[in-house]
């Protein structure tokens, strides 16, 4: 067997052939060209006539041990009616890239799974070329038809940048993957993923979840009108663990160098979990809290009395709760909770169809915490764009397939 068919065959890419193989000092380089005369335009991939041939250049390889192997070959470029000059395509790597398919692939893998400087020690390669790399790949692999049959939706925003930047995420609630990441946490912001999704596909929506964003709520109206908008059960209750805790501060200051201000101390996390999850000492602070404090004890009570008509799985028991509980509130005398009973009231219609359809943002949460430890071991990212390919690439149900071997089942 010739050393350029042995060669060809270890490096596993087709439609090239293997002209020569010299040792250098900083690896092998194999020097290559098209299996095809004819060259094909590198960006819309057809056969077009030479314009003039570059220098040689060299792409680099997946290695053999500590020895990196290299492509060297000199493009010709063609002169495209459609593109204009353009270098011509190669079979061994994407246009405009100087690392083989292989590699990126490999590189892609690797920055799914740890972080970017792990992957930069382990290939040699720059954190920009790994950045490069990720943002080729996934604009190759995302899935063009992952805005089509879309019905149930998530949206929320995520922090990058130590929360001085945001980004816009769009959940598919049924293939429980991230469909779309856009700048921004405006309604402008998500006017661009309705602009992107189309009036016909925004038309199929049957079921946006969201926090009470006003400026998501205004974009979910105006594009998909038809939709109904989900309030998820968490933001819902923080708003009233909120509303607890800023009666709690103003009964301390209210109390301050007082008996009652020091029994009041350490409540915080008793008036705010669950009570099923409160431990003894909790407990007794609660019940002391009753005695001393009946406003910050009927705090607790209204907080508690919210998540129980959300318990309801009968859309008629919630909505007879709900209407009680923002009578209660209005007359409890607390400003929080006053003004959070004007909220509820508002928001009812979203806060009901969580109890008729039982939809959460849990899923766009679990991706949003996920994306989060991304952006952690990557240690911020500087520019949205970045963060979406990560996003894309992580939770974009972006499969890829690395040049590993198959394990053989021997020790």
């Amino acid at each position: 067997m010739r050393i350029g068919t042995v060669f060809r065959k270890l490096l596993g890419v087709t439609a090239m052939v293997v002209c020569a193989v010299l040792f250098e000092e900083d690896g092998l380089v194999i020097d290559v060209k098209p299996r095809w005369r004819k060259p094909r335009c590198g960006q819309c991939g057809r056969c077009r006539p030479i314009y003039d041939t570059c220098e040689a250049r060299t792409w680099r390889h997946l290695a053999l041990g500590r020895s990196p192997f290299r492509f060297r070959y000199a493009p010709r470029r063609v002169d495209c009616r459609k593109c204009g000059v353009r270098v011509e395509q190669v079979p061994w790597a994407a246009h405009q890239s100087r690392f083989t398919r292989d590699f990126e692939e490999l590189a892609a893998y690797l920055a799914q799974r740890m972080d970017k400087t792990a992957v930069t020690k382990l290939l040699g390669i720059t954190w920009r070329s790994v950045g490069a790399i990720v943002e080729r790949v996934v604009a190759d692999r995302l899935d063009p038809a992952r805005l089509d049959d879309l019905t149930i939706i998530g949206v929320d925003e995520l922090s990058f940048r130590r929360n001085h930047n945001y980004v816009t995420v769009v959940v598919d609630h049924l293939r429980k993957r991230v469909v779309w990441v856009g700048e921004g946490k405006s309604a402008d912001s998500l006017a661009k993923f309705f602009a992107l999704l189309g009036p016909e596909r925004a038309n199929k929506l049957t079921h946006v979840t969201m926090d009470m964003s006003a400026a998501f709520i205004d974009a979910v109206s105006a594009h998909a009108p038809q939709a109904q908008k989900v309030f998820d059960r968490f933001h819902v209750q923080r708003l009233a663990s909120d509303a607890v805790d800023e009666v709690r501060r103003a009964e301390v200051r209210q109390a301050a160098d007082t008996d009652a201000a020091k029994a009041l101390k350490h409540t915080r996390w008793a008036l705010l979990k669950n009570p099923w999850n409160l431990r003894q000492r909790e407990g007794e602070k609660l019940a002391e809290v009753q005695r001393i404090n009946r406003r910050l004890y009927r705090a607790y009570l209204l907080k508690e009395s919210l998540a129980q008509g959300l318990d309801y799985r009968q859309t008629g028991r919630a909505q007879r709760h709900i209407d009680g509980w923002i009578g209660w509130a209005k007359r409890s005398k607390l400003k929080p909770f006053v003004k959070l009973a004007g909220t509820i009231k508002r928001f009812k219609d979203g806060i009901l169809a969580y109890v008729a359809t039982g939809l959460s943002n849990g899923l766009t949460e679990g991706l949003n915490n996920k994306t989060r430890l991304i952006t952690r071991r990557a240690y911020g990212f500087h520019s949205a764009q970045a963060l979406a390919s990560m996003i894309h690439l992580c939770c974009g149900g972006i499969t890829l397939d690395p040049p590993l071997p198959s394990p053989t089942g021997t020790a």
